[in-house]
């Protein structure tokens, strides 16, 4: 029997977007995507992704602090994560993102990256979607993060990630 409770529909669901250009350093490791908050943000019905963290900390600035990139699941269960990424033009020989739950070492199991995809470019802008399945708690924040190989920095101008929580057995 589950403890938890869901939405009327069987699914909570928290739909973030970006679409102010972020950054990327070249050759780096990878960096968070961040988003921005309340009105700015697609949807956040049941408070996945707020300036108050469930941790107690207190984001005082959405565009520099990766935390803005985390999604705190409101309930434990089947989650499927979805991202959409945008980057510019620019003389890439490869892009690269990934899903990750706790890339900030909030938790003592930092950095469990799934869904990592390394991409070679195509003409013109660089557009993608994704999408992936994994158990989710709400004690674990998740990110989509992203990275490229070009020799300068470059920006990322558009991204969404998304995440659809079922509940499971």
């Amino acid at each position: 029997m589950s403890t938890h409770t869901t939405a009327a529909g069987g699914v909570q669901v928290c739909s973030l977007k970006r679409d102010t250009p972020q950054t990327i350093p070249a050759n780096s490791p990878y960096t968070v995507i961040r988003f921005p908050f309340g009105s700015a943000e697609s949807s956040d019905a049941f408070a996945m992704h707020q300036v108050n963290q469930p941790d107690g900390y207190v984001i005082t600035n959405w565009d520099s602090d990766p935390r803005s990139g985390l999604i705190w699941p409101s309930v434990t269960g089947w989650g499927t994560l979805y991202a959409m990424i945008q980057w510019e033009a620019g003389t890439y020989d490869e892009l690269r993102d990934q899903f990750v739950r706790d890339p900030l070492g909030l938790t003592p199991n930092p950095n469990d990256t799934t869904a990592t995809e390394h991409r070679p470019p195509s003409p013109g802008m660089q557009c993608w979607t994704k999408s992936w399945g994994i158990f989710v708690n709400p004690s674990v924040p998740l990110a989509v993060r992203a990275t490229h190989d070009d020799s300068v920095a470059r920006k990322i101008v558009l991204a969404e990630f998304k995440l659809v929580i079922h509940e499971s057995a």
